[in-house]
């Protein structure tokens, strides 16, 4: 790891950190929701939906209520008597029709997978028995498989009463993208599909919904990355007051935006253990996640860029298609509609005509997915970039280079949406091709095609809107939720400091990094910090959730401005104490001490005993008892970490296979944390991308039936498919967040998918190949090739 900024002088801030939260969790102590039982808990199960469309004319649930064994049977229109809609908290296109579903479906079913029915009983295998012995008679109606049936003229429609398939469309303009382009010396474009995945954490999703109905009180355990807002949905939902609703978070076993989003799940167990007045366990299996989980991903990018002969970047127009399911999932629109406002990424582009639409279509809905819409549009601009420089004939280095904003232009208006914090963008591309070569890539690529073998070099650069916040904006453009973050640190009278959150902990380390923070903001041993989170009932409200890279940039800053604030009332404390002055004091690992006389000091204990028990004489009049501060820090704007990614590539022209050999990325994430969990999100997230970009693809069939149900056909990459790392880091500071940090959970995810596509290309450059599809799967390569190699000896 390379650091080019000096960071702040500290002892944990910056440092490599091994996971407080590991030793638990590597010997098996973790407790996740699978672990947990309560008193007189049942477990529940869910019929679910055979077919993509059908009008339900019949249900008979009467065998499976005499089983014994099982307490409740519920279907849509027993769930609708207490629940409403499902929410859809993302309405980001004006005036768009929001096409919603109850948490079982009550006429109608419009995805494979749908809720139709559910059951209560004494264990899961006696729930399963029982969901055989429902009978429901379905009367198919067309199907509308994919986005190209759904865009027909003759089109079946998924509503009734809608004048066609789509939800919703709307234009994001800047300039004059249509000048720009009559004007232009060369105009690439391409159409860009990247086929449906999803986030597939190690831990499917889950649930204990304890309804008590005499106090009128709902607990929940719930697998989730936003406790608060599931609260305040399932509130919505259930018409319960909130402060009636306690939601409570284990051990996640990965999320990666799969886990943000609110599903009919939560709703079904609640109605269930309203119904049986006993707690209800709703566990979903691996194969209901592959049709009930939240999908994502599923677009088509239909986008060109003018330019200039000179490289200069002069305008940028598309139309992004969304394939969105048959109802819209938590999120709505949302992804898509940042796919669309993030496809200038890097790059100076004065000119833009930018176009989404939402299509239904008979899928199950589409959420959300570590990177949200950023892997798409980071596609179009590094896509468009490289064939521009293929057509100018320029180094799509340089090219890349020259459209840059310079450190000077920024904040810099991106022209869609956002404003970019701050970026030295050139040097963070100066740092990755410097690894390359010190690598020794080049030498790689060059031995490896005079021996025969195709060996490629792709590059990409991208963004990475972060610190999702801003409350006010996001509601602006959309969002019926806040945005901001709350913590509460306390020092207890022994001198020991607690945080709690609103974040959740789902394998990123938040529990460390934060330790981190307040150990340093409070000059503690970071062995006194206690981290807690995943309580609505004991930790502070956290307005979105942990996702959008949030966690270090808000909740991170929110400790910094809290432990600074409690800080100096420790030291004000000591101050009285000791008799000096409160500025000539300092406080490192727990023991304030006058600056250049460490022996006349007093520690954290004895401040915690002077403000919690003997406050006569040793609490200063002015100061109220205990040690705790609150800080709710909203951000003025969101953050843009950046980066440049390389990857070294050997594809087989026989087969179409790809063999990934070796990868690094150049990074700026403003202040890191903690190098040795960064570089592990990092990795992380380049391991998802590089299986969206060669190996993940739900697959339909024209009649809406998912072929790709299982690990057999859905292919995750394994640790032999993924190549070593190695990361390299700048520091720019994030000028508006305490602390500097611009997060970086979602940036190898955006950066890895186009990164294939450009090594792909290098290796076949004789033939002329360009990558627009993903996943790239060898027979589609192998597709690619063939065509090439025909192209050119008919020419």
């Amino acid at each position: 790891m390379t650091t080019t900024a000096e960071p702040q002088e500290t002892k944990y801030t910056g440092k490599s950190q091994q996971r407080i939260e590991d030793p638990r969790l590597l010997t098996g102590h973790g407790t996740y929701i699978d672990d947990i039982t309560v008193p007189r808990m049942i477990e529940g199960a869910v019929l679910r939906s055979p077919v993509a469309h059908a009008r339900i004319t019949r249900i008979d649930v009467s065998k499976a209520a005499e089983l014994p064994g099982v307490f409740a049977v519920i279907t849509g229109n027993d769930l609708v008597e207490f629940a409403g809609e499902q929410p859809v908290i993302w309405s980001v296109i004006p005036e768009q029709r929001i096409a919603r579903a109850h948490a079982l479906a009550t006429d109608t079913v419009r995805w494979v997978g749908q809720g139709v029915a559910a059951v209560a009983a004494v264990d899961r295998y006696v729930a399963e028995d029982a969901l055989e012995l429902i009978e429901v008679d379905y009367e198919p109606l067309p199907v509308v498989a994919d986005l190209e049936q759904a865009l027909a003229p003759d089109a079946p429609k998924l509503y009734e009463d809608w004048p066609d398939n789509i939800s919703g469309s709307m234009t994001f303009p800047a300039g004059d993208a249509d000048a720009a382009f009559a004007e232009a010396d060369v105009v690439v474009g391409a159409s860009f599909r990247h086929h449906a995945g999803y986030g597939c954490s190690i831990e499917t999703r889950g649930c204990i919904a304890n309804w008590d109905v005499f106090a009128g009180k709902l607990d929940m355990w719930l697998g989730t990355q936003a406790p608060n807002l599931a609260r305040d949905l399932l509130a919505q939902v259930l018409s319960l007051p909130v402060d009636k609703i306690r939601v409570r978070t284990p051990d996640l076993g990965g999320g990666f935006g799969l886990k943000f989003d609110f599903y009919p799940d939560e709703i079904i167990a609640a109605i269930l253990s309203r119904r049986t007045k006993r707690p209800v366990k709703l566990l979903e299996d691996r194969q209901e996640s592959f049709v009930s989980s939240s999908r994502a991903r599923d677009m088509r990018h239909d986008f060109e860029m003018a330019l200039r002969s000179d490289g200069t970047i002069i305008g940028l127009r598309g139309t992004a298609y969304a394939v969105l399911g048959g109802a819209l999932g938590t999120v709505g629109s949302g992804p898509p509609w940042a796919s669309v406002l993030a496809c200038m990424g890097p790059y100076k582009i004065p000119n833009q005509e930018l176009t989404l639409k939402a299509v239904m279509t008979n899928r199950s809905p589409y959420g959300s997915y570590r990177g949200w819409g950023m892997p798409k549009a980071n596609i179009v601009h590094e896509r468009l970039i490289e064939f521009a420089a293929r057509k100018l004939g320029m180094s799509r280095i340089d090219l890349r280079r020259m459209n840059f904003p310079t450190p000077e232009e920024f904040p810099y208006f991106s022209g869609a949406a956002f404003t970019y914090d701050s970026g030295r963008y050139a040097d963070c591309l100066d740092l990755a091709t410097s690894a390359v070569n010190e690598r020794g890539w080049n030498v790689r690529q060059r031995e490896g095609r005079e021996a025969g073998r195709s060996i490629g070099i792709g590059y990409g650069f991208h963004t990475e809107v972060g610190a999702f916040g801003p409350s006010r904006v996001l509601n602006m453009v959309g969002l019926d939720h806040s945005g901001f973050d709350e913590v509460r640190i306390r020092m207890d009278s022994t001198g020991k400091v607690t945080v709690l959150s609103g974040q959740s902990a789902m394998g990123q380390g938040t529990h460390t990094t934060y330790a981190q923070l307040a150990a340093d903001g409070l000059g503690v041993p970071i062995e006194d910090v206690t981290i807690v989170t995943g309580d609505t009932e004991s930790c502070p409200y956290t307005g979105y959730g942990t996702g959008g890279s949030r966690a270090a940039t808000l909740g991170g800053a929110a400790i910094v401005n809290a432990s600074g604030r409690l800080k100096s009332k420790i030291l004000r404390i000591g101050a009285e104490l000791l008799e000096a002055n409160p500025d000539d004091l300092e406080i490192s690992d727990g023991r304030v001490s006058v600056r250049g006389a460490a022996d006349a000091s007093v520690s954290t204990a004895d401040i915690g005993y002077s403000a919690y028990r003997m406050l006569n004489g040793r609490l200063p009049e002015s100061e109220t008892p205990t040690l705790e501060e609150i800080d709710v820090f909203d951000p003025a704007n969101m953050t843009t970490s950046y980066g440049c990614t390389a990857l070294l590539v050997e594809v087989d022209r026989q087969t179409g296979a790809v063999t990934l050999l070796d990868c690094l990325q150049a990074h700026d994430a403003g202040v890191i944390i903690n190098p040795l969990l960064a570089d592990g999100q990092l990795a992380g997230g380049l391991a998802q991308a590089f299986g969206g970009g060669l190996f993940e693809e739900f697959v339909y069939d024209e009649d809406g039936q998912i072929n790709t149900a299982s690990f057999m056909d859905y292919l995750l990459p394994s640790a032999t498919d993924i190549p070593p790392f190695h990361f390299y880091h700048q520091e720019t500071p994030a000028p508006h967040i305490p602390g500097g940090m611009k997060g970086l959970g979602e940036a190898g995810t955006i950066a890895g998918v186009s990164v294939v596509a450009s090594a792909i290309d290098d290796a076949l450059s004789d033939l002329g190949v360009a990558v627009t599809e993903f996943p790239m799967t060898p027979p589609r390569l192998l597709e690619l090739i063939r065509a090439a190699q025909s192209a050119g000896v008919t020419a």
